[in-house]
């Protein structure tokens, strides 16, 4: 749904209402789709893990200024419907998604996130892995950014190469995003 004006509190919770009985579509890869991967170290050891963990957990890569995640506080769980909310040359953009499948793992490498899928009313069609991650051969805690995708709106396939740069700005940002959250709950007290 793109829109001049921000949509209201009510506006918001009617629409993912609307969207939370809409099955995901299964988004099998395609020809035309976009595969994108980005990848940053957080810190190192278990404590670091476990504050990436937390940051995802309060959906921290999302907290980047012209992206919105509502509602914000959504449990990390199969079957959660979350609104990305997007503002961007004067538009606001409403985009569904669903949590498809977790990645809890343990062993030499422990791994912790999500795999969202788009639903129909998003502005792309495809899914996002957003995962942290602990090495412990080398004790390295990263984050990583998967998403393939293709445009599933008209304006979105007009303007796609803008599409692709806010894709790139998003996974900047995020990857920011995560690393600031990481280590400021380092300096709480």
């Amino acid at each position: 749904m793109f829109r001049l004006t921000r949509p209201s509190a009510a506006e918001l919770q009617g629409w993912l209402a609307a969207h939370a009985s809409l099955p995901p579509p299964d988004v099998p890869p395609a020809a035309g789709e976009v595969v994108d991967h980005h990848r940053a170290e957080l810190g190192r050891g278990a404590a670091a893990f476990e504050r990436a963990c937390e940051a995802l957990r309060r959906w921290e890569m999302f907290r980047i200024g012209w992206v919105e995640l509502h509602p914000a506080d959504a449990p990390i769980r199969v079957g959660t419907t979350v609104g990305v909310l997007v503002r961007v040359l004067g538009l606001w953009s409403l985009n569904p998604c669903r949590i498809v499948a977790l990645a809890e793992e343990g062993g030499a490498i422990e791994r912790f996130g999500f795999v969202y899928r788009t639903l129909p009313g998003h502005a792309e069609r495809g899914e996002e892995h957003f995962v942290v991650e602990w090495r412990h051969d080398d004790d390295v805690v990263a984050y990583d950014l998967r998403a393939r995708s293709r445009p599933a709106h008209p304006l979105v396939w007009l303007g796609y190469p803008v599409a692709r740069v806010l894709q790139r700005r998003f996974a900047r940002e995020s990857m920011r995003a995560m690393a600031r959250a990481v280590h400021e709950s380092v300096r709480a007290p």
